[in-house]
C-alpha cells in the first residue's frame, strides 16, 4: 500500500469517527426534547378524544387538571393494585413476554394477534366526578396498524369522541380516518344494545348512514374506496369493545362501579 493510499484511508477512519460521534452526541442531547414532544402528543391526542383540546390551549396544565390514569386488567375489567398508572409504559408492556398473551384467530377481529393483559385507562372528571373515559384501540387496516383515542361517557355506552393519532393508510382513502368530518361523527354513537351483553353493535357501513334506520345510533359512515380500512375499524371496535378487551370495564362503568 502506498504512503498516499494510506494516508486517504486513515483520514477516512478519523472522520467516520468523527462524524459517528456527533451523530451519538446529537442523538442523545435531543432525546429529552423527543421524549417531552412524544408525551405532549400523547396527551394532546387524549384529550382530543375527550372533546377538551382547543387552539393555543397548554396541554400538559389542561391534562394536569382533568386526567388520571389507572391500569386495569382485561380479563376482569377491575384496577391493578401495586402498579403505579403515572409510571407504567404501555408499549413496554405490550413487549414483555411476561405480560403479553396470544390471541386465538377466531377472536381477534382486530387482527392484532398479541396484546398485553394489562392495559392504561385514563379517567376524566368534572367538578370531582367521574364525566368519561378514554381508551387506547389498535387494530390492522390495509396497510398498517391504525392507533387511536375512544372515549366513552360515564354511562359506559355513549362514544363521546375518538380519533386515530397513528396510521399508514393511503392517503385520500383509508387516510380519511384523520378527516375531521368523518371523525366528528362518532360523538354520541353508542357502542351496545339493552341486552346487557358484552357483543358491540357499532358498525362501519360501505355507504352513508339512513337517520331513519333503527341501528343509525350504531353506525358510522364508511370510508369511499376504502373497504379494507372500514373493515379494520369495525373489527378494532369489535375486539377492543367486546370481552376480550374493554368490554368487562365498560361492564363495571355502567353499573357504577368505576368513580
Amino acid at each position: 500500500m502506498s504512503e498516499t493510499a494510506g494516508r486517504t484511508i486513515t483520514v477516512a477512519a478519523v472522520l467516520c469517527g468523527v462524524c459517528s460521534v456527533m451523530v451519538a452526541g446529537a442523538v442523545v442531547m435531543l432525546k429529552p426534547k423527543q421524549d417531552f414532544n412524544r408525551d405532549l402528543d400523547f396527551k394532546k391526542n387524549i384529550l382530543k378524544s375527550a372533546g377538551l383540546l382547543s387552539d393555543g390551549a397548554d396541554i400538559n396544565a389542561i391534562y394536569a387538571q382533568n386526567v388520571t390514569s389507572g391500569v386495569i386488567d382485561v380479563s376482569t375489567g377491575g384496577f391493578v393494585e401495586g402498579i403505579d398508572a403515572t409510571k407504567y409504559s404501555q408499549s413496554k408492556a405490550d413487549k414483555d413476554a411476561a405480560l403479553v398473551e396470544n390471541i386465538p384467530a377466531d377472536k381477534d377481529p382486530a387482527n392484532i394477534k398479541r396484546r398485553a393483559k394489562y392495559q392504561q385507562v385514563f379517567i376524566i372528571k368534572k367538578d370531582g366526578a367521574l364525566d368519561q373515559v378514554v381508551l387506547h384501540v389498535y387494530g390492522k387496516g390495509l396497510w398498517s396498524t391504525m392507533k387511536g383515542f375512544l372515549s366513552v361517557d360515564k354511562d359506559g355506552n355513549t362514544i363521546r369522541g375518538f380519533n386515530y393519532y397513528a396510521h399508514g393508510e393511503t392517503p385520500g382513502l383509508g387516510g380519511e380516518v384523520d378527516n375531521p368530518k368523518w371523525i366528528s361523527q362518532w360523538a354520541g354513537k353508542k357502542l351496545f344494545d339493552d341486552s346487557g351483553e358484552y357483543r358491540p353493535k357499532t358498525k362501519v357501513l360501505k355507504g352513508s348512514v339512513n337517520p331513519q334506520d333503527p341501528n343509525a345510533a350504531y353506525q358510522i359512515d364508511g370510508l369511499s374506496g376504502a373497504t379494507l380500512t372500514s373493515v379494520g375499524i369495525e373489527g378494532t371496535f369489535k375486539y377492543w369493545i367486546g370481552e376480550e378487551g374493554y368490554g368487562k370495564f365498560l361492564a363495571k362503568l355502567r353499573n357504577g362501579e368505576i368513580q
